[in-house]
């Protein structure tokens, strides 16, 4: 390289045969491929790697190739920070946030030195404290799974025939699971499978449609304070699948709020499970 054919004029300028930037009086800011130290004379035949020729320009810190005291005797300063404190409280009290810890500045650098890092630090965090037990971001997170509303048990379908005789009651025999909790739902379709169009129990359910979907006593949920799970939230899109259509999902938006006497209980287009 040009850097290591140089030494005829540090030879003449004293600098062959040092050893380091102290003894070659060299200290240079920036790149300079004059800044070396030749410690064999330019036609002598290495054969020990320690005699290979050093820099003291500031540029050796990015090629590696300083001379051993260069950080000495130049006054090469690394920035060194403080320890990481301790993490701050989440920044939400009910759902997803984030907590941030810092650190500071001890020394600066100086003179080529290394930068300091990042002094901030974030992780996210969950917090359930500030949540009531029926939250709305539970809500939001539950898918509703639905099936045809020709099964309703108002139908009076024959028992062998009706599909939900082989899923699971989940409150059999409560007395508090009653028909007069029951209720409905109108939700606009804002995105649905192409799944969903292939199978004729769910051709309502078209994207800018509105359909109504009825939760019966089966379906009813103690844990959920009686009502069925996936019911949406006013204003924000949630999920549902069919149950019996593979691939048949999508996402709705409530239309308004859960009715006992809205006019699409009496004919449903899906019931929740």
């Amino acid at each position: 390289m040009f850097r290591y054919w140089l030494c005829f004029v540090f030879f003449l300028a004293g600098n062959c045969g040092a050893n380091n930037c102290r003894d070659a009086n060299l200290c240079c800011p920036g790149r300079d491929s004059a800044c070396v130290v030749q410690k064999a004379h330019q036609n002598a035949i290495i054969e020990d790697l320690t005699d290979k020729p050093c820099y003291c320009d500031h540029a050796c810190l990015k090629l590696g190739d300083c001379c051993s005291d260069f950080r000495e005797t130049c006054g090469v300063v690394d920035c060194d920070v403080s320890p990481w404190g301790t993490w701050s409280t989440c920044d939400t009290r009910c759902g997803a946030g984030s907590m941030v810890r810092t650190r500071r500045v001890i020394r600066s650098p100086a003179r080529g030195g290394r930068h300091c890092p990042s002094l901030v630090q974030r992780r996210a965090c969950q917090e359930h404290q500030g949540c009531p037990h029926d939250s709305m971001l539970m809500q939001r997170d539950e898918t509703a799974m639905i099936l045809p509303g020709a099964l309703s048990v108002s139908r009076h379908f024959n028992a062998t025939s009706d599909i939900r005789k082989n899923l699971r009651m989940r409150n059999p025999d409560d007395p508090e699971a009653n028909a007069h909790r029951e209720y409905c739902v109108e939700f606009e379709v804002t995105k649905v499978s192409k799944a969903c169009h292939l199978d004729s129990d769910y051709k309502a359910l078209r994207e800018g449609e509105k359909v109504c979907v009825l939760c019966e006593a089966a379906a009813l949920r103690r844990d959920l304070k009686w009502r069925c799970g996936g019911h949406g939230v006013t204003g924000h899109s949630t999920r549902f699948y069919a149950l019996v259509a593979p691939h048949c999902r999508g996402k709705w938006q409530r239309a308004g709020s859960p009715d006992k006497r809205d006019h699409c209980c009496a004919n449903p287009n899906f019931i929740f499970v």
